[in-house]
């Protein structure tokens, strides 16, 4: 029997959903993939709000989808989830996932009791006792915004066979899966959240989560002058960062400008950041991908403000895709499918 799995990337005002076949194998196939829009104040800021609304938009998105399997895979990745480099004593997987509330209670900004704790293994290391020890990241998150999640899926007849962190997802699809060594930045750009992994041959180093996103400009062009939130998106998608307006675009273009400067100069930061403290592991380029990727000159932008490469990531380039499937809405999004497809090609990890 084809093993068959859907990866659900709840965004704020989207759901999307990508079912995949053998996702098991080197390179799965793309059955299906569909989108609904949610309504508004359904999820905030990448947190189900109304689980009962998001689960009826389930259902519509698996019925006009036509999704086979209910077996789904779900993301976290907004501002209620940290992630920490974390050196502990070597031991078994299991052990040290099972240690992990009696350590790292210092780490958080939450209770324990309130966090659903993982770790994720990334190379060996020596305790600061001088014992051998697994160097990894701790990822933390708080127990409501994944509940809220699970409770919406279950509401809608779907089975939750896994909770992966967003930026191990796209990272799967965009760097690991393809085979892009050495070190690179890969930058994931939603409408909230902006996650940025450090990855060396493939394997996460490093994660940040950055409280911005896309809709940030659309909320600042609403509030400064007045817009409406569709005239606003349209501006911003039309405008980007572009140089030369007209005169009467001159306002929008300053918005948009100031807006997203914040976000490159707290992603320039943090490549810095990482780039000092880890001198050993020279970074080589980065990848975009999320919806606020899309933003006309902003892989230029950056390129100049780390002086690297900056390439669009194309998650299909390391799965089969349907002939079904060929062109279309898939052909449209290939950048922000990212999360959704990562979810689903990596529930056997």
């Amino acid at each position: 029997m084809v093993s068959r799995i859907v990866g659900v990337d709840v965004g704020n005002d989207v759901l999307r959903a990508v079912e995949v076949a053998d996702f098991d194998k080197p390179r799965p196939t793309v059955l299906r993939y569909h989108q609904a829009v949610l309504p508004d104040g359904a999820v905030q800021r990448g947190e189900v709000i109304e689980p009962n609304t998001v689960a009826e938009t389930l259902k519509h998105l698996w019925k006009t989808g036509g999704f086979t399997s209910k077996r789904v895979v779900l993301g976290v990745g907004n501002q209620r989830v940290f992630a920490r480099e974390l050196i502990v004593p070597r031991a078994p997987l299991k052990h040290i996932r099972e240690a992990l509330p009696f350590q790292v209670q210092d780490m958080l900004p939450v209770p324990v009791a309130d966090a659903v704790l993982d770790f994720y293994p990334v190379a060996e290391a020596v305790t600061d006792h001088g014992a051998p020890g697994i160097r990894g990241l701790l990822v933390a998150a708080v127990k409501e915004a994944v509940a809220n999640k699970v409770l919406a899926a279950k509401l809608a007849g779907l089975t939750v066979v896994d909770v992966d962190l967003v930026p191990f997802a796209v990272s799967r699809v965009l760097i690991s899966r393809p085979g892009i060594g050495g070190g690179v930045v890969l930058i994931d750009i939603g409408a909230n959240t902006t996650s940025v992994v450090m990855t060396a041959d493939g394997v996460p180093q490093f994660v940040r989560i950055i409280p911005a996103g896309g809709e940030d400009v659309t909320r600042a062009l609403v509030s400064e002058l007045g817009m409406d939130a569709a005239q606003a998106d349209a501006a911003k998608r039309r405008l980007g960062l572009v140089t030369n307006v007209d005169p009467g675009d001159h306002p929008r273009a300053e918005v948009i400008h100031r807006v997203t400067g914040e976000l490159i100069n707290s992603l320039r930061n943090t490549v810095s950041f990482f780039a000092n403290t880890r001198p050993d592991q020279a970074i080589g380029q980065v990848v975009l991908s999320g919806g606020g990727s899309y933003l006309a000159g902003l892989p230029d932008s950056l390129s100049r403000v780390t002086g690297l490469p900056v390439t669009l990531g194309d998650a299909l380039a390391a799965v089969k895709v349907s002939p079904k499937l060929t062109g279309g809405d898939i052909g449209r999004d290939r950048v922000a499918i990212s999360a959704a497809l990562g979810l689903a090609v990596g529930s056997a990890a």
